[in-house]
């Protein structure tokens, strides 16, 4: 396993991390046994950073992780998040009294003393320009309830607009061959300023892992049925904004970079880990299975640079007017 530097914290993470949005819910049937047993296999493998959030499952992936990493807390990393359990457009929900509350609660489902990461969930920028719950934050690392902080966010300007902020120390953003838009400013900026980047949704809900196929079917309970088109949250979480039928298409106009890199999967984690500004790449999994597999990405031809030159030419030809929502 190979580690890279959180931007100017002091962590060294997995430049392959875990996302668990997959084993708390909205994406189908999942086994507890199966994701512990998947945890347990990623850290023995070198893994050392999970992100989570305490609306995932309603806090089910978060005692998960307690679970998993007992023992091991002082070299298992966490970053989780917070506000997308009340009005995320209610100025109180980043009230003192309300961030403390969603902090406590996570800590105590993570059964830690402290989080090494506390984001802000993909808040609107209305309430990021307001700057309150920067200064919460600030109080908090202060007391040592949280180490360092950030913000997930869904847009480009959203991005920018943190990274003027003194103490924010990652960026979570989607980044993937279908996302490719933080390419062009945001990721260079975040860099400059010692800014970490999170790349989730690096397979885009699966469609750059080349297995789908037009019949396939989605479980009621999976985002990629019941969100596809933004019905509940941001549409850009779930097939990129591209919809399935779009999505599908354009993932087999890339069906080449699995040439001499064994997978689209693999290769699709690739592209992100041979982007400089990137810190970690954070995929999904429900079994040991996705795990080694996304893991294999480490070991795999880098793009060359007519690839990358080929495959950013190929994103504003084809794929960027086709994404809704804002980016």
């Amino acid at each position: 396993m190979k580690y890279r530097p959180l931007g100017s914290t002091r962590l060294q993470v997995s430049e392959i991390s875990f996302g668990t949005w997959a084993i708390g819910g909205s994406w189908g049937n999942v086994n507890n046994a199966d994701s512990l047993q998947a945890l347990h296999r990623a850290m023995d493998e070198g893994v050392n950073f999970f992100d989570t959030a305490d609306v995932y499952g309603n806090g089910h992936s978060e005692e998960l992780l307690a679970k998993a990493t007992a023992g091991r807390e002082d070299k298992i990393h966490i970053a989780t998040k917070f506000c997308r359990s009340a009005d995320i457009h209610n100025p109180a929900t980043y009230s003192e009294q309300a961030v403390r509350a969603f902090c406590e609660g996570s800590l105590k489902r993570l059964q830690r003393e402290a989080i090494d990461l506390y984001q802000i969930h993909c808040p609107p920028l209305e309430i990021l320009k307001q700057g309150d719950v920067f200064e919460v934050l600030d109080k908090l690392q202060a007391e040592g309830k949280i180490r360092h902080y950030g913000v997930s966010v869904e847009t480009v300007e959203e991005g920018l607009f943190c990274l003027e902020q003194p103490n924010v120390r990652a960026l979570q953003m989607i980044l993937n061959l279908f996302r490719q838009k933080p390419l062009e400013e945001l990721l260079p900026a975040a860099h400059a300023k010692g800014v970490g980047i999170l790349a989730r949704l690096p397979l885009a809900s699966g469609l750059l892992t080349g297995k789908f196929k037009e019949q396939t079917q989605f479980e009621a309970d999976d985002h990629r049925r019941f969100n596809e088109n933004g019905e509940h949250f941001n549409v850009g979480e779930t097939f990129a904004g591209l919809g399935f039928a779009k999505g599908l298409e354009l993932s087999r106009q890339l069906a080449w970079i699995a040439e001499g890199r064994e997978s689209m999967t693999r290769a699709a984690l690739r592209w992100l880990l041979d982007q400089e500004a990137v810190s970690c790449v954070i995929p999904g999994f429900k079994n040991t299975a996705q795990v080694l597999d996304n893991l294999q990405a480490a070991n795999i031809a880098s793009f060359s640079e007519d690839e990358l030159q080929v495959l950013q030419t190929w994103y504003q030809r084809e794929v960027h007017a086709h994404i809704r929502g804002a980016y």
